[in-house]
């Protein structure tokens, strides 16, 4: 009888967490058509295929669904970005195959990066929503950080400005450029860009000892 109502116990379990993933994946995909100010609890409950009440058993707000949304993008154009840093021989090629990669994921509007620039700009009047992303920004920044340490800083290069700035710099052109490229496609190359960013990048480390 025990193992009986601990398996039906896991079974619950189990199904409420793929419901819960349903939801957040149905809520990513209206929120990237239409923006958080268009969206209501019961479009994304029809575009699970749930009930309403079924979703407000899962998350009794929409801003609690909301903080659990912001999550799963971030984390997903996070874990696409991790990729792009690959470990190569010529530092400087791979730096700008990283920048291609990062310019990608933001420019070709996954849902994911949508949900994350239109929350971002909620986050304005919406102070909750802060912490998810600054912890977003952070993990990018480090990422680029631990990169530029590990095959310019090693390779005998000083940067020029603090290495906890840079990071942010890159990222802040990066996604400077991706607003006006949003509302102008046809604004911005993406080999200028790149180039641009990397040259920018690169010019701030000069040669020390090491690298002369």
């Amino acid at each position: 009888m025990g193992r009986r109502r601990h398996v039906r116990g896991w079974m619950a379990y189990a199904k409420s967490a793929i419901s819960s993933q349903q939801i957040i994946d149905a809520a990513i995909r209206v929120l990237a058509r239409q923006g958080y100010a268009r969206t209501s609890l019961l479009e994304i409950a029809k575009e699970a295929g749930m009930s309403k009440g079924a979703l407000h058993y899962h998350y009794p707000t929409k801003e609690a669904l909301i903080h659990a949304v912001l999550e799963a993008a971030c984390n997903a154009v996070q874990a696409r970005t991790v990729e792009a840093w690959s470990p190569s021989d010529n530092p400087f090629e791979a730096l700008r195959k990283s920048l291609e990669e990062l310019w990608a994921t933001r420019v070709q509007r996954t849902d994911e990066a949508l949900v994350v620039a239109d929350l971002l700009a909620l986050s304005l009047y919406e102070e909750s929503l802060r912490a998810t992303l600054a912890e977003f920004y952070e993990l990018g920044a480090r990422q680029i950080r631990e990169y530029l340490e590990e095959h310019l800083v090693s390779l005998g290069f000083e940067p020029l400005i603090s290495l906890d700035l840079l990071p942010r710099v890159v990222i802040g052109m990066l996604d400077g450029l991706v607003m006006q490229a949003f509302v102008d496609p046809d604004a911005l190359s993406p080999d200028d860009v790149v180039d641009a960013i990397q040259t920018i990048a690169v010019s701030i480390f000069a040669p020390g000892t090491e690298a002369k």
